[in-house]
């Protein structure tokens, strides 16, 4: 986001708040940022907002802003702060966010009109700069993002510096809505989510379970291509690895709770343990425990720790679609994209320095070539980088710095842009991420390969070189998909559904016209089953017309039409979900090649991203 479109939008979110307050003068403020895609601001008020209220709230921010009030900044005493505060009636939170900002940082406030805000800006200079601005939705929201915390009223708005880029994102953003992958999913019985077994957690339906193992086929052919082996582990570890590894506590605020062995447990009962006394010993390593594993690289590392290796071994390339599991917000989860249980298409490579630069290179390939068979030609790389300043890292500063060159000399092998964003690498080392537009704009982050030198130092790997001496092996860690949870769910809004016949949940349906060519329909169902299709058939007495609106409903690509004449002559007649239009008879057999060849070449529908 440039300046300009930043101070807009943070502008917004004050006009905001100040009319709530003039609206609604009991509420309370909390915060509101600029973000990516707009503004929010987060409001406590008895009164649950309506989309009427959205309305209302809208048109006085139109009047604060043709008021063209000015944006004054003033530099404050923590005192002065204060007492402006308490003085505007905003103290519930206003107070708090204070004492955040730390001793001997600068203080600052905006004031525009009769609103009042402890805020280090930027903001326009006057009110009238903000001429295009939607409010959106009203959703809960944690204070501090915190379940144990009071929820507040959060108000979603966007702002752009014009007309035209407003209206082109609110079309965008309906387009969304009718691709939404929850709504999406749910219609074409793709997943289910439920209470009872928790939320966060997907449940794959035959029809998804379909699309997920197409896309685990096609990514197994892309690593047995390149020399990768698969392996498996369990969905647990010892406390002690992940104490090794540093994910634990490095990763603690994102992992469930440690499962404690039931003797231990049942010796904390016996003496009376809180809960807070129980969490403190584990966190010393005083008692033992189980963890749901947040990672597969520290089971891998083991796997290949489990066997000495030479330099001729190398690189080992280890696969695996590992379930791992992450606590996440109830209030941050949503529907596949963001959830507490998933499958990583996790990969991990153990190299000589000799090996680094071309190893990098094949996962950049990899991850390039998932691309390209989804339609996502347009993408830009995020290099994520060490803060020197955080005490956040682990490992030796030189090791580091070799890491960061790798990413970096790869990055620009791509010839795509890319930005480097300090402070957000893995504890561990520096990672390349892959953000794709979809084909309506939108952008999402997918593929990832990260740098490692610090997983085989901690975990003291070696293999034996030229020399016949012990050497240390680098990691790199690699994961096109992502998530399948995620990569699917992105999928599914990317393709509105109509995926391509290769990842379609039913590839063919067959539409037989009346009872007496069932038999001949019954067939060709077998026929296209033995060559691997996923067909389904309507035997229903519907017209035909009927038949072939429902199919498209369904968003099955491809449509064998059988009537009297096409069962007389061993044929079909070929319908297409895109073309929408017959496009001749064929022999059953002829038709049957046409769509083998179809998922094989794994082709896109006709027409797509035109």
């Amino acid at each position: 986001m440039n300046e300009d479109l930043l101070k807009i939008r943070h502008s917004a979110a004050h006009v905001l708040a100040a009319a709530v307050l003039r609206l609604f003068p009991d509420a309370k403020l909390d915060i509101g940022p600029a973000t990516e895609n707009g503004f929010y601001y987060d409001f406590d008020l008895e009164h649950k907002f309506t989309a009427e209220d959205l309305e209302k709230i809208e048109a006085e921010m139109k009047k604060i802003i043709s008021e063209n009030q000015r944006f004054e900044m003033a530099e404050m005493t923590r005192e002065e702060a204060e007492k402006a505060i308490n003085e505007f009636g905003q103290a519930q939170f206003k107070l708090g966010r204070l004492a955040d900002i730390p001793e001997g940082e600068k203080i600052t406030v905006y004031r525009n009109g009769d609103f009042f805000d402890l805020c280090a800006g930027p903001h326009v200079d006057y009110t009238k700069r903000i001429k295009a601005f939607k409010l959106l939705s009203v959703a809960g929201a944690y204070h501090r993002g915190d379940e144990k915390n009071k929820q507040l009223q959060r108000i979603y708005g966007t702002a752009f510096a014009s007309k035209e880029e407003l209206e082109s994102y609110l079309k965008q953003m309906e387009e969304a809505k009718q691709r939404d992958h929850r709504k999406l999913g749910k219609e074409m019985g793709l997943f289910t989510i439920s209470d009872r077994v928790g939320q966060g957690l997907i449940l794959w339906k035959p029809k998804g379970a379909a699309v997920r193992q197409s896309l685990q086929d096609f990514i197994l052919e892309l690593l047995r291509e390149q020399g990768y082996q698969q392996v498996f582990t369990p969905h647990i570890g010892k406390l002690g690895l992940f104490r090794t590894s540093g994910h634990f506590p490095y990763y603690k605020e994102s992992q469930f709770v440690p499962i404690v062995e039931r003797d231990e447990m049942d010796k904390m009962k016996d003496k009376g343990m809180s809960l807070a006394q129980y969490e403190e010993k584990v966190d010393a390593g005083d008692v033992e425990g189980f963890l749901l594993k947040p990672m597969n690289c520290p089971f891998h590392v083991e796997i290949f720790k489990s066997d000495p290796h030479s330099y001729r071994d190398l690189p080992v390339r280890l696969a695996e679609f590992g379930n791992v599991y992450r606590w996440e917000q109830s209030g941050e989860l949503n529907g596949m994209t963001r959830v507490r249980g998933f499958t990583q298409d996790d990969a991990h490579i153990f190299c000589t320095p000799e090996q680094l630069d071309e190893e990098i290179q094949g996962c950049l390939d990899l991850v390039k070539a998932v691309f390209e068979k989804i339609g996502m030609k347009d993408y830009r790389v995020r290099i994520s980088l060490r803060d020197p300043a955080s005490d956040k890292y682990v490992g030796d500063e030189s090791n580091w710095e070799k890491s960061e060159a790798a990413i970096r000399k790869a990055a620009k092998s791509l010839g795509v842009p890319f930005t480097e964003e300090i402070g957000e690498a893995a504890f561990y080392g520096p990672k390349i991420d892959f953000v794709v537009k979809d084909v309506i704009g939108r952008e999402w982050q997918l593929g990832t390969v990260q740098v490692d030198y610090n997983l085989p130092e901690r975990f003291d790997l070696s293999y034996t070189g030229q020399d016949n001496k012990a050497h240390r092996p680098i990691m790199i860690h690699r994961a096109p998909f992502g998530s399948l949870e995620r990569f699917t769910g992105v999928l599914i809004e990317h393709f509105a559904g109509n995926f391509p016949t290769w990842l379609a949940p039913e590839q063919v349906r067959l539409l037989p016209l009346g009872e007496d060519v069932i038999p001949y329909a019954d067939e060709i169902f077998k026929k296209l089953k033995n060559a691997g299709i996923r067909v389904g058939i309507d035997a229903s007495g519907e017209k035909l017309g009927a038949k072939i609106r429902k199919t498209e409903l369904e968003k099955v690509p491809h449509m064998f039409v059988i009537g009297k004449k096409e069962a007389e002559a061993g044929a079909v007649s070929l319908r297409s979900r895109i073309r929408k239009e017959f496009e001749g008879v064929r022999p059953a057999d002829e038709a049957i090649t046409l769509i083998v060849e179809d998922i094989k070449q794994r082709n896109l529908p006709d027409g797509f991203g035109a």
